[in-house]
């Protein structure tokens, strides 16, 4: 679980003062220097940078919300998360897909490893879900998965919206183990491999899985078709795992 900025702080502050003076770069570490947050910064751990990250301390000023009265900044145990407080929507797409949507300011990607937690905060049933949006071009032009309780040709899918009504890529048959609790999230996006993966709480076996290379670098955001879920902790990855 990625620590908030206060206890980030005291962390690195404890861990510099047991450095020799010498040792410790001036740049960054003066007092009130801020904290960069889309850098691009890769690790040992992961070969692939850093490009976004996001726990809502701050407020919501890097999201692009289409229907900003339907959502608000709440707190559901982690801190402060970004949550769907309602299920209408005043948004009306030009064709069918989810009415709920916040897209990161400033960032396009080709392929990509994006986590995040997110809870659904009312069960609504077998299409209890949140969404997941990507290679996002245009409102008409975008994919996204849909993590639906129980599954059919419209909930529980890999979806892309390609200038008409969303249109299943999958054909799962597996339900997602929603509860009232927070849960993982993971996608991974190949643009090359034209792969899409998504993981529900076990980040080494996916949920879905599909292939498809009709859009490449765009947009990504969270949200729901028409539910209500609280989102937190949010990493982006530039790049994707070979296959």
């Amino acid at each position: 679980m990625r620590l908030k900025h206060s206890r980030v702080f005291a962390l690195l502050s404890s861990r510099l003062a047991a450095l020799p003076l010498a040792a410790i770069p001036l740049v960054g570490i003066l007092a009130g220097a801020p904290v960069a947050m889309c850098e691009e910064t890769a690790s040992a751990e992961s070969p692939y940078p850093v490009v976004f990250e996001e726990d809502f301390e701050n407020g919501i000023e890097r999201w692009e919300i289409v229907d900003p009265k339907s959502w608000a900044i709440q707190e559901h145990g982690l801190g402060k998360s970004l949550a769907i407080t309602q299920r209408e929507s005043d948004y009306k797409p030009k064709v069918r897909s989810p009415l709920h949507i916040a897209l990161i300011k400033g960032v396009e990607l080709e392929s990509f490893v994006l986590t995040f937690k997110v809870k659904s905060t009312k069960n609504t049933g077998n299409h209890r879900d949140c969404c997941v949006f990507f290679n996002y071009q245009d409102p008409t032009h975008f994919y996204y998965v849909h993590t639906g309780a129980k599954p059919d040709p419209h909930s529980g899918q890999i979806f892309i919206v390609n200038d008409a009504p969303r249109t299943a890529l999958t054909e799962n048959e597996t339900g997602v183990p929603w509860t009232d609790d927070w849960h993982d999230v993971k996608v991974v996006r190949d643009f090359d491999h034209g792969s899409i993966d998504i993981f529900f709480d076990d980040m080494t076996t996916p949920i879905l899985s599909t292939h498809d290379k009709t859009f490449g670098k765009g947009r990504i955001g969270l949200g729901s078709f028409d539910d209500m879920d609280a989102f937190d902790q949010i990493e982006l990855r530039k790049g994707a795992p070979a296959h």
